[in-house]
């Protein structure tokens, strides 16, 4: 079993070359060559390249192979100089037995493009087997009667060399009784004769010992010898009769050992001894006798080991019987062997490619031949694969094929093929071989990365640390190996002024983009550009994404008063006359805050008052208004500190500080300011005061025309009016705050009239008053008696 596996296995890793795709690119001509069987291994046989005019470097380019019809690799080609040499040694009598000549044919093959050569090369024969007898000693039984000249047949010699080497001649020792005759058999063999030359006398001498030599016609000749045992006998003038010269019988081979084959029996007329008949083969060859046995006394046939069809067809088998005198006759038994379906098809591979590139068509993947050695529909072959496939079968040559991809692959569809060979004989019962082949498909850069999104938006907060990691991108490449390693990029933002290189960072590797700087979102609230990503292909392929960050707001801007300004040389005085109503405005403090959203929404709060309780702050829109009547007990200098604080978290907040002069009817002086109280407070010289004094004097006789003037116009505005006063309107305003174009809060506009007069020294006045929408006229009664509620109608906050 090791041997014959040892045999497939090789008959396997032959490679067997395939002819052009048409067989007139063939040559059909074979090349004889020579060479004695035992040559030494590496012997030269001939230079195939010139005699077929090729070249050295023409052998190497198209990968010239030589091919033996038996699969065998008894040639070698060397490629280097055209030489064919031996690789193992040959064996005449192994590989053609006594068939002569003996031709074992070869073929060379060249690819790119196919071409196929015949050639032959005979194995000349030589004397290195010597006639042997199968048998040492052969028994003949002569009757004591028998008449000179009678020949006897003899065992022949065989001898496995032919021609001249093959067995030429026989001798036997000298005697006085016997010679040796030569006789021509029909299949060109020679068989020895023993011929009486005196008579026997079995008194005299009951047996004779002679040596019987086989020679050969080699230089020097080689013999071979046996002993011949002359039994001298009785007188027996019967011989042995068979029914028919010939026995034809067929036998399937895959009959079981033992089988009956068939009965051959002969008769003899003499009685006692010499009528009992023993049956031999005679003239067998050692196969014969291995193959089959004979019963000597019942002369039954019988297998003695498992037939071959494929090794042998048929078996002539000679049958002796022989008397118990001596006496024998012959006949022949022709037994031919039928052949069964008990060798399934080969699948041998030549060549085979098992990477090929996904983008290439029509590629040459594997070379084979099929071959089953059973014969007529046993033989008969339908090779196949799968039909889900793009791959197909092409017969090129007798019994070879190609297998060919249909169309160019796409690997990532499918990186990998199993494809099955099925090879199908079409005898009864079928039989099946498949041989498997794997073909994996190469990588080509045919996809650009595909980002996961075609667009990014990250946030992220203001004041970050630098090298900030505020978010990730990332594309996939279905293609494999380099192809699929993806590099990330910033590319070129379509604004020049953008700069983008000190803003942001892309980890090439893995997308990840880091902030270089902190950002501010009172400076840059948002900012897009685009990131590519490229392969390491050859070309490479790229794709682009777009990423867009939004920089959220953080409270860190406080907020900032417009109105009344505080850094001006002196305070901002507001003035409100006495006999002002509840809800008289004030003033109007105006803020912004340079945060966004929720951080920017602002409310106002009273922190300090000189009164408790006489103003209030409108929460939302950081209005001032009056929160009661005011009485002649009210300090006329009022000092307000207004709290403006933002929505943000943590809050951040800053105060103004109002000063507020109670006057009646705009008459009194504009009051100086506590520091100019503290420098009046020093002591004058007395010619200051006196100037002081008249122009006081001179001051107030103009102040009191112009305040006159004043009355009367106020008073006809006054009778002009139905009701005297605009209503405060009841109910709560909304609680939500309104962010007014992202700079400040106001709720709601408001329009001012707001009267001047000017006058010499710090006697300059204003005076504001809201210009509402006139409301349905409350009753007097009930206004009065409302005051209260109106801290609450208007979101005051008091202190």
């Amino acid at each position: 079993m090791e041997i014959r596996g040892a045999l497939v296995l090789r008959k396997r890793q032959v490679l067997i070359l395939f002819v052009l795709l048409g067989l007139s690119q063939a040559r059909p001509e074979s090349v004889p060559y020579s060479v004695a069987e035992e040559t030494e291994i590496g012997s030269l046989v001939a230079n195939l390249a010139r005699d077929l005019g090729l070249g050295v470097e023409e052998l190497s380019s198209r990968e010239a192979r030589v091919v033996c019809d038996d699969n065998e690799k008894h040639l070698h080609l060397d490629l280097l100089t055209g030489d064919l040499l031996i690789n193992d040694k040959l064996d005449r009598e192994e590989m053609c037995g006594s068939t002569e000549p003996c031709v074992m044919h070869f073929q060379m093959v060249l690819e790119n493009p196919l071409q196929f050569f015949q050639a032959e090369l005979h194995i000349k024969d030589i004397n290195d087997h010597s006639p042997t007898f199968l048998d040492n000693e052969i028994v003949i039984k002569i009757s004591e009667s028998t008449a000179i000249g009678t020949t006897f047949l003899m065992e022949s010699a065989q001898d496995l060399d032919v021609g001249s080497n093959s067995l030429q001649n026989y001798t036997v020792s000298p005697n006085s009784h016997f010679y040796i005759k030569i006789q021509d058999s029909d299949d060109g063999k020679i068989y020895p004769e023993l011929v009486l030359h005196r008579a026997l006398d079995h008194e005299e001498e009951p047996e004779l010992r002679l040596t019987l030599v086989a020679l050969d016609g080699g230089n020097p000749p080689r013999s071979g010898t046996t002993l011949v045992l002359i039994k001298v006998l009785d007188i027996n003038d019967n011989a042995p009769e068979f029914p028919q010269r010939l026995y034809e019988v067929q036998v399937p081979e895959n009959a079981p050992v033992g089988s009956w084959i068939i009965t051959v029996s002969a008769k003899d007329l003499d009685a006692g001894n010499y009528g009992k008949i023993l049956y031999t083969f005679f003239h067998a060859s050692e196969d014969i006798r291995k193959t089959f046995e004979i019963n000597p006394i019942s002369a039954e046939v019988h297998l003695r080991s498992q037939l071959d069809f494929e090794v042998v067809q048929s078996y002539t088998i000679n049958i002796q019987a022989t008397d118990g005198g001596g006496l024998s006759e012959e006949c022949t038994l022709l037994v031919k062997v039928i052949d069964t379906n008990d060798n399934p098809p080969e699948v041998i591979i030549s060549s085979i490619t098992k990477i090929i590139p996904e983008n290439a068509a029509e590629t040459l993947v594997a070379l084979f031949s099929v071959r089953d050695q059973d014969s007529g529909e046993n033989g008969r072959i339908i090779c196949s694969i799968q039909e889900d496939l793009p791959f197909f079968l092409k017969p090129t040559f007798k019994n070879f094929f190609t297998l060919v991809s249909d169309k160019a692959l796409d690997r990532e569809e499918r990186a990998e093929y199993n494809i099955t060979i099925s090879v199908t004989d079409m005898g009864t019962p079928r039989l099946k071989t498949e041989h498997n082949i794997t073909v994996l498909v190469s990588d080509v850069n045919d996809n650009a990365p595909a980002f996961t999104q075609t667009s990014y938006t990250l946030w992220v907060r203001e004041n970050n640390s630098p090298a900030l990691h505020i978010g990730s991108v990332s594309a996939t490449d279905s293609d494999a190996g380099a192809n699929a390693q993806v590099t990330y990029s910033l590319l070129p933002p379509p604004d020049p002024l953008l700069p983008l290189a000190s803003l942001v960072s892309i980890n090439p590797d893995n997308g990840h983009l880091f902030a270089l700087t902190s950002l501010d979102h009172e400076a840059l609230r948002a900012f897009e550009f685009r990131v590519g990503a490229t392969d390491r292909g050859s070309p490479a392929l790229s794709s682009q994404a777009l990423v867009r960050v939004l920089v959220a707001d953080a409270n860190d801007n406080a907020p900032f008063v417009l109105y009344p300004l505080q850094n001006a040389s002196a305070p901002c005085t507001e003035l409100v006359p006495r006999a002002a109503e509840p809800g008289y405005l004030v003033t109007k403090v105006v803020a912004v805050d340079g945060d966004a959203g929720q951080n920017a929404w602002l409310s106002y709060q009273l922190l300090k008052a000189t009164e408790p309780g006489l103003f209030g702050v409108w929460a939302h829109n950081g209005e001032v208004r009056t929160a009661r009547l005011l009485s002649e007990r009210d300090a006329p200098k009022q000092r307000l500190v207004v709290l403006v604080k933002d929505n943000g978290e943590p809050p951040l907040s800053a105060s103004v500080t109002l000063h507020v002069l109670l006057v009646d009817g705009f008459s009194q002086p504009y009051l100086p300011p506590p520091e100019a109280e503290a420098a009046a407070a020093a002591p004058a010289d007395p010619l200051t005061v006196y100037l002081v004094v008249a122009l006081a004097s001179v001051s107030s006789l103009f102040l009191f025309s112009v305040l006159v003037f004043v009355a009367v116009r106020l008073c006809r505005r006054g009778g002009a009016g139905s009701a005297g006063r605009c209503p405060v309107p009841e109910g709560h305003f909304p609680g939500h705050l309104v962010d007014v174009s992202g700079t400040g809060t106001l709720s709601q506009s408001y329009q001012y009239e707001v009267c001047l007069m000017g006058g010499p020294g710090t006697n300059e006045f204003k005076f504001l008053k809201p210009i509402i929408p006139d409301l349905p006229v409350q009753d007097s009664g009930r206004h009065i008696g409302e005051n209260e509620n109106f801290r609450n109608s208007f979101g005051l906050n008091l202190q």
